[in-house]
């Protein structure tokens, strides 16, 4: 997988006519994803006074998760992502915008996340990147602050994917007319086991893991939760192998073709928590 700045390329230069709504099109929109797949699987954490989205590229879920909160701070590495997401937020004064490095916080107070989410963003970054933002968010959650961080869990399978990935053309031609498994641009030194291991290293403490497939019969993704070792949401690591991940979101999808989206992401909800 790029390196930070090849993702930094990528990102800066990707055509984002839609805001990345392409992505969710498997689910009928980011609208049906956010409230049948994602919102469901962190609902017990908000509303939250103060959100953290790393990763926002051009605002795909920060639409949503800024009727949760009564603060929002969004980061990217990518300079024309950011720029999008300030004037598309512009009426929000709850909301601010920074460009980082690709893997610092420090536009973030310490001890200020109550909440911090990044989906369909990190699975693109290798380990190191992980390694480093969870340092930094041991420092930044406020004493009963949560995480949410979708990344990959490519590397659980390095033989399959480095043989894949020898020749990308073949392997892409391949999976294709369906003989291989698409890697979906994961990064190949990243798994589940690895995540909860830097989070302890942090001194944070994964609370529950689920791992699922992507484009993919492997299971090459996974949604990590994770909060301060002293939180009152401190338990074991409860770790859920989702098979049938995908197969959720296409169900979704049939029944986004049965009932109207409520547009959701256009109006402000927030309840205030402070």
């Amino acid at each position: 997988m790029p390196t930070i700045e090849r993702n930094r390329s990528i990102w800066s230069d990707y055509h984002w006519v839609d805001h990345g709504e392409e992505w969710s099109s498997t689910w009928g929109g980011s609208e049906f994803q956010w409230q049948w797949s994602l919102l469901p699987r962190i609902r017990a954490f908000l509303p939250a006074a103060n959100i953290l989205e790393i990763a926002t590229g051009c605002g795909r879920w920060t639409q949503y998760l800024k009727n949760y909160c009564d603060r929002l701070i969004g980061v990217d590495l990518s300079e024309p992502c950011i720029q999008v997401c300030e004037r598309r937020f512009a009426a929000y004064p709850h909301m601010k915008f920074h460009v980082n490095n690709g893997t610092s916080l420090a536009t973030v107070p310490d001890g200020s996340v109550d909440f911090v989410f990044s989906f369909d963003s990190l699975v693109h970054a290798e380990a190191d990147v992980l390694e480093a933002y969870l340092a930094e968010l041991a420092k930044k959650l406020s004493p009963d602050g949560v995480g949410f961080i979708h990344h990959s869990n490519l590397g659980s399978y390095p033989l399959y994917y480095s043989i894949r990935n020898l020749v990308p053309k073949i392997g892409a031609g391949l999976t294709r007319i369906g003989l291989a498994d698409n890697d979906g641009m994961r990064a190949l030194s990243m798994t589940a086991k690895s995540f909860a291991r830097y989070a302890e290293q942090a001194g944070l403490q994964c609370i529950s893991q689920e791992i699922v497939n992507w484009s993919s019969t492997r299971l090459i993704d996974c949604m990590s939760t994770f909060t301060l070792r002293s939180s009152k949401w401190t338990r074991p690591n409860a770790i859920l192998k989702n098979s049938l991940f995908m197969r959720e979101a296409k169900n979704i999808r049939k029944l986004s073709r049965l009932y109207p989206a409520a547009d959701v992401g256009v109006r402000n909800t927030s309840k205030s928590v402070s």
